[in-house]
């Protein structure tokens, strides 16, 4: 049989074995198995990864991206899905488009089997990210990622810069 192309990615053929497991530290109930696959192909400008949430767990947490944009495509189960203010129940088929607009969104599996979607989005060397039920903002660059608590944070403006003589 023929190799097969570098450009194409045979999801079904995946080794569950292989994905990263992932809960993120702010929310106990998170738990998501990832496969990347836009690295697959040689692509570096966007990400998309294949993800999973078991039955009864969550994405992350409730967030909202500053500078990267950021989608979701549900291909298999039922969720709940935070858009904002709004919860909404998704399944199969559903798109969901997050621009830097500031809403909160999140993902919870309300089915009895695993909820799988594509997740995806811009990747920029560094990220800026709200967890506004939380309080914290995080910074996510390639060395990590920096938490912030919200209610510390100092604002200023430009002219707290300029020279008073």
């Amino acid at each position: 049989m023929a190799e097969e192309p570098k450009h194409l990615v045979r999801t079904r053929g995946l080794d569950p074995a292989d994905a990263v497991r992932v809960r993120h530290p702010l929310n106990p109930n998170s738990e998501v198995s990832l496969q990347r696959l836009a690295e697959r192909t040689g692509m570096s400008r966007v990400v998309v990864t294949l993800a999973r949430v078991p039955a009864g767990k969550e994405s992350f947490i409730p967030h909202a991206h500053l500078r990267d944009e950021e989608f979701l495509y549900v291909l298999e189960g039922q969720g709940l899905a935070l858009i904002g203010d709004a919860e909404v129940a998704v399944g199969p088929g559903d798109f969901m488009g997050f621009p830097t607009d500031g809403t909160p969104h999140h993902l919870k599996n309300t089915g009895s089997t695993d909820l799988v979607y594509l997740m995806g989005g811009e990747r920029s060397p560094v990220e800026v990210a709200r967890f506004p039920t939380v309080g914290k903002v995080a910074v996510l660059a390639a060395g990590g990622v920096q938490l912030f608590d919200e209610s510390s944070a100092r604002s200023m403006s430009f002219a707290d810069f300029l020279t008073k003589d």
